[in-house]
């Protein structure tokens, strides 16, 4: 058994599993800010049961996220021993921040949300609404700055076999972090809102608190559409970044193997690492140029400008690139579709609608983890980019039989976690909305 792969395999099954969860909390904080100004600003009551009921589905899901992860934390001192001694001095900053700046103030507020609706004033309760949302987004761009430095790093100097920080700010605004942060923020807003939709079609399929659910499906429509748009700007924002910066990862996100003007943009292939090829190709030729410098004439470097040992695993960097482009097609297909059909005053009637928005309501959360496969996975075979390979990283105390033996535990008590998690969210689903007249205890 390869220790090293173990590792790695561990650590994706970690980060796979809690990412499942801030992403939603990310996307459900901003829903209920947006009830509270609306609440706060007509008064009307409806405004008020969203936010009750929403408030619970995001509680839920943020003890969760905690719950989970605190594991990742303990993975850099066992498995990557090698990489924290290396990137501690950097790396450590960001982690503390998120705690100190981020978490202690999402978890406070969200203690207000959940006790304090008859103890402060309605603007209060607002603005606690806003500070919850603040604080989610707020910690992820602590763990993005880490995670941004591993791919571009910056002020930094290597000194004793480490890198050691020469510019805090050089190396928080890294030439990645703004994009990635952007990308990773509008990616989180889509599963919160989608799964609010979702969530509603699926009430109104079953016949459940209908009035409720029509509200909720109509309130989620606007946000929908223009987060699944923003996330295509920020996400071409992104992909100029990492051809200036990553262009091996490019590469194999396009399946590119010669460097090129007018370089082709693949609708689909397999990558044929062997043979250096990519077969099956579907392209649009010089569209690939165009997006990264809205030139076709621009030059791409391709995989065959790399050596070998330095390209990433094709496979898996081209599939997880793609098929998270084609879910947010159909994301914007699905939000395009529900604006029209609310303009005609068809959308809480139409049976095809409601039952692709609930078909939706898991796919954000596979497009957002696929989009980090294809990030992490596209920065190998460097644990720091250009500067520390992944083989290098671990630790040489824990044998892989622990390893192995630590990824069983892990997913069986993952499997544990996940079920708790969907009977929770199910029972307060059946339970529903407070009904408008009642206060809460």
């Amino acid at each position: 058994m390869d220790a090293v792969l173990l590792a790695r395999i561990q650590f994706a099954l970690t980060i796979g599993f809690h990412y499942i969860f801030p992403p939603l909390s990310i996307g459900l904080a901003w829903m209920l800010f947006i009830y509270q100004v609306r609440f706060l600003k007509t008064g009307n009551p409806i405004f008020q049961q969203l936010s009750r009921f929403w408030t619970r589905m995001f509680a839920i899901t943020f003890a969760l996220g905690v719950a989970t992860g605190i594991t990742m934390e303990f993975q850099f001192g066992t498995n990557w021993a090698a990489y924290s001694r290396f990137v501690g001095d950097i790396f450590g900053a960001p982690l503390a921040a998120e705690g100190v700046f981020a978490f202690f103030l999402e978890s406070s507020f969200l203690a207000v949300l959940l006790y304090g609706e008859k103890r402060v004033s309605r603007r209060m309760y607002c603005i606690s609404s806003f500070l919850v949302a603040a604080g989610a987004t707020l910690s992820a761009f602590w763990i993005v700055v880490a995670n941004s430095w591993q791919q571009t790093p910056a002020g930094y100097h290597l000194m004793n076999g480490r890198a050691e920080l020469t510019s805090f700010w050089e190396a928080v605004f890294n030439p990645s972090t703004l994009p990635r942060y952007c990308h990773v923020i509008t990616g989180a807003l889509t599963v919160g809102i989608f799964f609010v939709l979702g969530v509603s079609a699926l009430m109104l399929l079953k016949r459940k608190h209908v009035e409720f659910a029509e509200r909720s499906l109509k309130s989620a429509l606007i946000p929908a559409f223009v987060t699944i748009m923003l996330v295509g700007v920020v996400g071409h924002w992104h992909a100029v970044q990492v051809a200036e910066t990553q262009p091996a990862k490019l590469a194999a996100f396009e399946g590119l193997w010669e460097t090129q003007t007018e370089a082709p943009l693949l609708l689909f292939g397999v990558p044929n690492a062997a043979e250096e090829r990519t077969d099956f190709a579907i392209p649009v030729p010089g569209l690939l140029s165009y997006v990264v410098a809205w030139d076709t004439g621009h030059e791409v470097q391709g995989l065959k400008d790399f050596p070998v040992e330095d390209r990433p695993p094709l496979l898996l960097t081209f599939f997880s690139f793609h098929f998270m482009v084609y879910l947010g097609g159909w994301f914007i297909l699905i939000a395009t579709l529900g604006l029209i059909l609310w303009w005609r005053g068809k959308v809480t009637e139409n049976k095809l609608f409601l039952l692709a928005a609930t078909v939706t309501i898991p796919l954000p959360f596979i497009a957002n983890e696929l989009g980090w496969m294809a990030a992490e996975i596209g920065r190998q075979p460097w644990v720091v980019y250009n500067l520390m390979r992944t083989k290098d990283a671990v630790s040489g105390s824990v044998p892989a039989g622990q390893i192995l033996a630590s990824i069983i535990m892990f997913s069986l008590i993952y499997s544990l976690l996940f079920g708790v998690w969907i009977y929770l969210l199910g029972r307060q689903f059946n339970k529903g909305p407070q009904p408008l007249e009642e206060e809460t205890c």
